[in-house]
């Protein structure tokens, strides 16, 4: 067959450790020979962040802005382990930080359903969409750690002069001190941006923070979504039979593991990086999760949700073998390449990324899969196989389908 043309790039992020060898791995077998690849690219692996003062990160993150289409590997984001292990200059922020932080919007995390990998939770039978708020807290955050005896406060000193001060602790002994933040504009689009995606796939909101605690910076997210639903959606949600639920965040995590699923949760940036992992991991594997960051601005970054696989990378290293799943990796392709097509019109390519999915999710309800899947599949002798040879084995499925 003749190779599709793309009329328009997509930017293309590369990343770390074993992720970064899949990610060579499915653009190979996957996509290069059915897809004449257009995409500006960006090495985000680690070495090149420290190289450029992070600089990549924010010119890939603004190139996105650019082509409105973006697709990305995971990414370390260095501790001090990681600091001395890589001969780093600083201790990087989150990459992924940088990005939603430029491109604002909302990620929107649901898990990806195959027969045979059945949830832990029993009682969900529809998948559960995550949706994180892609700015600030604790990923824009200042830090201190105090050493001496002394008063920390919080500050603010208007631009006309005037101060407010709160207390934040005195400190008798050593410790830990954060501040973070966040903004009006930032929580409006994360509401919008929500209610809008509940009503695009007809699914009920609920979203919970802890204002009973946070009495001015949950509170703050709390309202705003009220007053947005009321204001612009509550006759949209009452005429499609759609429910806007808040609660405390805790109330809603019990309420969450009763459920059957087939709706939105909306987290805070902290919690929908946690609760995303959880519901994926009780779903099947954390690379069984599809994760695009939605902009207000009309921007679509597509990436794993899951982390660079640090373990794997290393055997790899030694030569020794892997089975390492790149479902989640294959679905941020095939997503950002179906989004090209859709802003293009090029129905070829939107088509082939359909396919290429519909391949994927056939090899594992077919009885081949990777180790994590093969350990609690209910399907009987499944074949396990390396992660090359599953990527092969989609290649095969795919050109049945093409």
């Amino acid at each position: 067959m003749e190779k599709i043309k793309m009329q328009t790039p997509l930017v293309e992020m590369d990343g770390d450790e074993m992720t970064r060898i899949l990610w060579q791995m499915i653009k190979e077998e996957l996509l290069m020979p059915y897809v004449e690849l257009n995409t500006e690219y960006y090495d985000l692996g680690l070495k090149k962040r420290d190289e450029t003062d992070d600089q990549i990160t924010v010119d890939a993150a603004e190139a996105t802005k650019k082509y409105k289409v973006a697709v990305k590997c995971a990414t370390i984001t260095p501790n001090h382990a990681r600091m001395d292990e890589y001969h780093l200059k600083k201790m990087w922020k989150s990459p992924n930080g940088t990005i939603r932080a430029i491109l604002d919007g909302t990620v929107f995390r649901a898990p990806i359903v195959v027969k045979g990998i059945e949830p832990c939770v029993k009682n969900w039978k529809k998948p559960i969409t995550i949706a994180r708020h892609a700015y600030g807290d604790i990923y824009k955050n200042s830090e201190m750690y105090i050493d001496k005896p002394g008063k920390a406060e919080l500050v603010f000193t208007g631009d006309d002069g005037e101060e407010s001060r709160a207390l934040i602790q005195e400190f008798k002994t050593p410790g830990v001190l954060m501040g973070m933040h966040n903004l009006d504009a930032s929580v409006e689009s994360f509401a919008r941006s929500c209610f809008a995606y509940a009503l695009d796939t007809n699914q009920d909101l609920w979203f919970g923070c802890k204002d009973t605690i946070s009495k001015t910076y949950d509170a703050r997210f709390k309202n705003i979504f009220q007053t947005i639903y009321e204001q612009e959606f509550k006759d949209k949600f009452e005429q499609a039979g759609l429910t806007y639920f808040y609660s405390l965040i805790d109330d809603i995590v019990a309420r969450v593991m009763k459920a059957e699923g087939g709706f939105i949760w909306a987290c805070k940036n902290y919690d929908g990086d946690v609760m995303s992992d959880m519901v994926s991991s009780a779903f099947g594997s954390l690379a069984m999760m599809t994760s695009v960051l939605v902009s207000p601005h009309g921007y679509y970054e597509y990436e794993a949700a899951h982390g660079t696989v640090q373990k794997h990378y290393y055997r790899h290293l030694k030569g020794e073998e892997t089975s390492t799943n790149s479902v989640a990796t294959i679905f941020a392709w095939s997503g950002a390449l179906r989004k090209r097509g859709e802003l293009d019109q090029n129905s070829e390519l939107a088509a082939f990324a359909d396919k290429l999915e519909k391949a994927t999710i056939a090899v594992i309800e077919g009885g081949k899969m990777t180790k994590d899947l093969a350990l609690i599949t209910t399907l009987e002798n499944p074949t396990v196989l390396n992660s090359r040879d599953f990527i092969l084995a989609v290649k095969e499925e795919l050109e049945k389908l093409l």
